[in-house]
Parts: C-alpha cells; sequence; structure tokens
C-alpha cells in the first residue's frame, strides 16, 4: 500500500479529527442500539442432548457452561482429517486465553468446538501454546445442526445454507460464534449465533489495526494472516 496523506498544520488536523470523532460517536451510538436489539432477541431451547469429548471426559452442552449460566462457542472450522485448524479461526482463538479471565468472572465461559477428534484438538492446542476449554463435536451433530459444517450432498448442490441465508460459495466448513443461557432449572437456551463477518467480534487484532495507519491493509480472505507459529 502506497501511502499518500496530505501533511497539513496541526490546527488543521484537529479540525479534521473533529469531523471524524462525530463520525465515531455516530457509530458508537448505532452500536449500542444494535446491542439492545441483540438482548432483546428471543430465545430458542436447546432440546437435542448433544455430548461432546472432553480431556475430562464426556460432556453435554449443559456441562460445558464450568457453573456459570452463559456460554460463548467458537464454532472452530477444524474437522478430522485436516493437518491443522483453520488459520481465521485460529486467528480469532489466538484472542481467547487473554479474554477468558475477565469473560469467567462476568459469568461467561467460553468454549471452542470441533468436528476433530479429540487427540487431533489436543495435539493442535498443544502446537499453538492454547489454554482454553476445545472440545469434540466429531460423535454428534452439533456442527451441522448450526450451519457450520456441511454435507457432501449440500456441498454438491451447489449452495449451502449459512448466515442465515443461502450461500453459492460452498465448503465443508464455516466459522460462527454461538451465545446460550442455563436457567436455574438446567435448561439451555440458545440466544445468539453470528457467521460471516460477525466473527470478528472475536478479533481484537483488527480494532488495533483499524487505527494504525495503514488499516487492516489486506486482500481477499484475511491474506496476511498466518497461524501465529508461522510468522518470520
Amino acid at each position: 500500500m502506497t501511502l499518500q496523506h496530505e501533511v497539513v498544520s496541526e490546527e488543521q488536523w484537529l479540525e479534521s479529527r473533529r469531523q471524524l470523532l462525530s463520525a465515531e460517536k455516530e457509530l458508537t451510538r448505532l452500536r449500542d442500539a444494535v446491542a439492545q436489539k441483540r438482548l432483546a432477541l428471543p430465545w430458542v431451547a436447546v432440546e437435542k442432548d448433544y455430548v461432546f469429548a472432553s480431556t475430562d471426559g464426556p460432556k453435554t452442552l449443559a456441562d460445558l457452561f464450568d457453573g456459570r449460566s452463559q456460554l460463548i462457542i467458537q464454532h472452530f472450522m477444524f474437522p478430522s482429517g485436516w493437518r491443522q485448524g483453520c488459520k481465521s479461526c485460529s486467528f480469532m482463538a489466538d484472542h481467547t486465553d487473554g479474554m477468558n479471565k475477565h469473560l469467567a468472572n462476568h459469568d461467561v465461559t467460553m468454549v471452542a468446538v470441533s468436528r476433530a477428534t479429540l487427540a487431533e484438538i489436543d495435539a493442535y492446542r498443544a502446537r499453538m501454546g492454547w489454554a482454553f476449554e476445545w472440545v469434540s463435536s466429531h460423535d454428534n451433530t452439533f456442527n451441522f445442526d448450526f450451519r457450520v459444517s456441511f454435507s457432501p450432498e449440500e456441498i454438491a448442490s451447489g449452495h449451502i445454507d449459512y448466515n442465515f441465508g443461502m450461500w453459492d460459495m460452498t465448503g465443508e466448513e464455516w466459522p460462527g460464534v454461538s451465545a446460550f443461557y442455563k436457567d436455574a432449572e438446567g435448561r439451555v437456551f440458545r440466544t445468539y449465533s453470528t457467521y460471516g463477518r460477525g466473527v470478528e467480534v472475536m478479533m481484537g487484532t483488527y480494532a488495533m489495526l483499524d487505527i494504525a495507519p495503514k488499516g487492516r491493509n489486506e486482500g481477499e480472505g484475511m491474506d496476511w494472516v498466518r497461524h501465529h507459529d508461522r510468522y518470520r
């Protein structure tokens, strides 16, 4: 990227910055309004009894809350047989361990779920140096039910049901983030899911790049991102 910016006096810069601040405040107000609409969404009960493989043995979806009332799940693109997890999902997951101490203190548990076997997950997690809970949905339909994994038949049809609509882009795995609530009786409710660019909610690095002089400075498909042990 070639930067060709006008260089001005401090007074002129301050005036331009104040104009941008007005737009930023408008965006903040809109974000707050959207957050209120998100909180007002109706919930849907999770009726299926999902059981996941974890390092502590089999766990139900209710078990994943780990004593808290709120659960956030990263739908991590990593089916069995892949050599490594998706680089973009790995970029997302790089932020998780730092967030988890604060989330746990706010009654929120965060867990990653993938279709890879537990052995594949544990080996990759060790390589990446992560500590967060990551469980396997290899033996259940969780990923398919939450529209982040797709059957060969769906892929062959030329379109998939993803991000609350039909997509012509296909593939066996796509990213997502879902939120759940567990009440005093142990009932679990799905409260929110986001897909596509909505998963940027986990990418705190992007927020910093957005204020850097070159911005995100990327082409298609997060082409600059690498698994963090692949940067030179």
